[in-house]
């Protein structure tokens, strides 16, 4: 076939104008706090309300008068009645607290108390200067109120949970007199037991938390029983060691996430600082667990994640939805934007596993230091929520069914994607089925660019990338494919994505998301905020000068969601 000698699209009219995104998390409801907010969790109450339970304060985080409060909405997030402090401002740090909700209607939550008004520990210095720690939100006890009228008032009484005694808590500096710790997973239910994760903390540090695993509390009658005086606990896993890093990790493994699959087995997520989430599963109901390992999508990569919360949920179709922020960065920075995966479970000969799919974003700000996290994920009516927190400010988001349906469909997915509109995803992409002769660098494949260099071209990169050039005639952005995945003489599919909501570039090469693989942090990239109108010289078309065939070239006026791009892409060059 030779290559198409047509100019195919007058980007000239399509500018960088952007509709409202509900993508971009200042869209999103406010939920009330007092500054500082962390933790925005919700369950549904027996009377139809959501109930929210959240960590705020009128300083930053880990500042004194930190606290638990409550708060109630009767019209799914949009608004919220005055909050109730599950815990005073005035009283010892009260933090980190979750929820759950009994069958009964009784809801606990969970949350670190220092009862001992500890005001400082020990810690390594250097960072701590002296070996003195001051931030005290991370230790003391684990305890619960409850409340039986929807989360409108509180048990006086607060409950200490007994929790076992591990190798981190004895080898911590005060040889576990003084116990370390915090959770941010969400309580659930599993034949008729309640089940709620723990951070346990060995030391403060560099990176604060220095040292850390995971645990389960699991209580046999805590949903039965009347009297909170007379619950029982057990903590999980059997032994004296915690969920960890993958051998070789570091020594950071925390913030574990859990979900229950349908053969009863554990799945569990967890951050680290090795640049990757880790994940292991228990087949006996938290008392033994698989070696943990790197997370993986389903076509074998591992995923790539910083030091930030990612979570994993059920949802009520029996499928699955990670939310994580697809770069190996190592430190809590880096949470901007969020993207979840689609989860679906398959057979294994140890039982039931989740196969992830590629990731799609869902949350942004047109600020890139800013760091949403923490999030949860609520189903109402047949709409799925998500909350999250930057620390100062706590949102609900509607999120669009069609993009978490698209997540898990993607592996069957066979369809073209019709270039029509989507509310609020302005951009384009360029999508290409495509034969090289020669990869070497510099070769102009599509161009629009006028004589001042305004326009789009799309040209052959160092180590055998594709990249993509935007300039508006003043400011010039690019960004290129993973290194490696092309070859001469071989047919490839390209898709080059334009998000002008989340000002990112994505490049999938054969069905394949970029992701940065060994060589990169990060497989996509952030075009200049100063860029406007891009388009805004020639007509695009193939370059006379590309030594190569296109076989196939789409453009579509917006970006292409990351499941329609692998669409295109299992659909072949020829599709019926």
């Amino acid at each position: 076939m030779t290559k198409y000698a047509v100019l195919l699209l007058a980007l000239a009219v399509v500018p960088f104008v952007r509709a409202e995104d509900l993508r971009n998390i200042r869209t999103g409801w406010e939920i009330p706090t007092e500054n500082y907010a962390d933790q925005p969790y919700i369950v549904r109450t027996n009377d139809g309300a959501w109930l929210c339970i959240l960590t705020t304060g009128s300083g930053h985080e880990g500042a004194s008068g930190q606290h638990v409060v409550a708060l109630r909405s009767s019209d799914r997030g949009r608004t919220w009645s005055p909050p109730v402090d599950v815990e005073p401002a005035d009283g010892p740090e009260a933090s980190y607290a979750v929820l759950l909700k009994a069958p009964t209607g009784r809801v606990f939550a969970f949350y670190n108390h220092n009862s001992d008004n500890v005001r400082r520990v020990k810690a390594d210095d250097p960072p701590y200067k002296g070996g003195w720690c001051t931030r005290v939100d991370t230790l003391g006890y684990y305890v619960f109120k409850y409340s039986d009228d929807h989360g409108r008032t509180w048990s006086k009484q607060r409950f200490p949970i007994p929790v076992r005694e591990f190798e981190i808590d004895r080898e911590n500096p005060y040889a576990g007199a003084v116990r370390f710790f915090w959770n941010v997973g969400r309580p659930f239910i599993h034949d008729g037991a309640a089940y709620v994760p723990l951070h346990k903390v060995g030391r403060f540090g560099q990176g604060f938390l220095a040292r850390t695993e995971g645990v389960l509390l699991r209580s046999e009658n805590l949903l039965t029983q009347a009297d909170p005086q007379r619950v029982t606990w057990q903590t999980l896993p059997s032994g004296d060691v915690g969920l960890r890093a993958p051998a070789g990790g570091g020594p950071v493994a925390e913030e574990q996430s859990f979900s229950v699959l349908s053969d009863s087995s554990f799945f569990c997520v967890y951050r680290t600082t090795d640049g990757h989430p880790a994940c292991t599963y228990s087949r006996d109901g938290g008392r033994t667990w698989s070696p943990p390992q790197y997370m993986r999508y389903a076509d074998g990569r591992p995923i790539k994640h910083p030091r930030a919360a990612n979570f994993a949920w059920k949802c009520s179709n029996g499928r699955y939805l990670y939310w994580f922020h697809n770069h190996g960065g190592r430190s809590y920075e880096g949470r901007n934007p969020a993207w979840l995966c689609g989860g679906i479970e398959a057979d294994s000969p140890e039982g039931k596993v989740i196969r992830w799919s590629q990731p799609e974003i869902v949350l942004y700000d047109d600020d890139p230091r800013v760091r949403m996290s923490y999030p949860d994920l609520i189903e109402d009516g047949g709409q799925f929520y998500l909350t999250e927190t930057q620390k100062t400010i706590a949102r609900v988001h509607p999120v669009d069914r069609i993009l978490l349906e698209g997540l898990w469909s993607q592996f069957e997915n066979t369809t073209v994607a019709l270039d029509e509109p989507i509310a609020g995803l302005a951009g384009f992409a360029i999508d290409l089925w495509i034969e090289f002769q020669t990869l070497a660098p510099g070769q102009t494949i599509l161009d629009s660019r006028n004589e001042q260099g305004q326009g789009i071209c799309v040209r052959t990169a160092p180590g055998g990338a594709v990249e993509i050039v935007l300039c508006d005639g003043d400011v010039e952005s690019r960004w290129s494919c993973d290194s490696g995945l092309l070859k001469a003489n071989t047919l490839h599919h390209i898709v080059a994505n334009v998000d002008a909501g989340a000002r990112v570039i994505t490049f999938v090469v054969d069905g394949r998301l970029c992701d940065g693989g060994p060589a990169r942090q990060f497989g996509w990239g952030r075009f200049d905020a100063d860029l406007e109108r891009a388009g805004a010289g020639k007509p695009l078309g193939v370059a006379a000068s590309f030594n190569g065939c296109i076989h196939r070239l789409r453009v579509y006026g917006r970006p292409l969601r990351t499941s329609e791009a692998v669409g295109n892409y299992r659909a072949g060059l020829n599709p019926r």
